[in-house]
């Protein structure tokens, strides 16, 4: 599963924070690891196992801050939320192939051949049909060509998708009711 962690608008004090939190998931779940940091730890994607889903929301650090220490606020949020996974689209996975009459220009042979050729992706149900030579053999070259265009513009478009769905949650964080509560530089877990 892949989890975001940020700082939302937060001080510097908050990227501290999710730098923190993100070391203490590597360390408490196995096989955690840090996909990516965006902006000196204003927010990180992390990928471990489904019991990171747990911490989905707020979390909150008691802490004086180790950049301003006349500061007198010592209570900094951050977000955790889940990020959607990019649905796998394969290109290799199964097609169908069928043939048919073209019809229209091009002689007898279009009319009485089945050289026109459809061809169907059938993971996402991406069609595609090809008629524009005379030749079945070309047809279906062509159709499988723009099959392959349009299944990476579809891989794309989710992967936009999944940045979009990243975005909004950098911008949902709510202080307070936190999931879970770290104290001090040490980022005990109090809750």
């Amino acid at each position: 599963m892949l989890l975001q962690v940020t700082a939302g608008q937060g001080p510097a004090e908050c990227r501290i924070a999710v730098r923190l939190l993100c070391e203490s998931l590597c360390r408490e779940f196995a096989g955690t690891a840090v996909l990516d940091v965006h902006a000196d730890y204003a927010s990180a994607l992390l990928e471990g196992p489904e019991g990171l889903a747990a911490l989905c929301g707020t979390v909150g650090w008691v802490c004086r801050s180790p950049l301003r220490p006349s500061h007198k606020r010592k209570n900094w949020f951050i977000h955790v939320a889940a990020v959607p996974e990019l649905k796998e689209i394969t290109q290799d996975s199964e097609v169908r192939v069928s043939t048919f009459r073209s019809g229209g220009p091009g002689g007898q042979n279009v009319n009485k051949v089945e050289t026109a050729v459809r061809v169907v992706h059938v993971a996402t149900g991406i069609t595609v049909v090809c008629s524009d030579e005379r030749s079945q053999k070309q047809n279906r070259e062509r159709a499988m060509a723009r099959l392959r265009v349009k299944l990476l513009e579809q891989a794309a478009q989710e992967r936009c998708r999944q940045k979009d769905a990243a975005w909004q949650e950098h911008q949902k964080l709510v202080r307070g009711n936190p999931v879970r509560v770290y104290a001090g530089m040490d980022f005990v877990r109090e809750r």
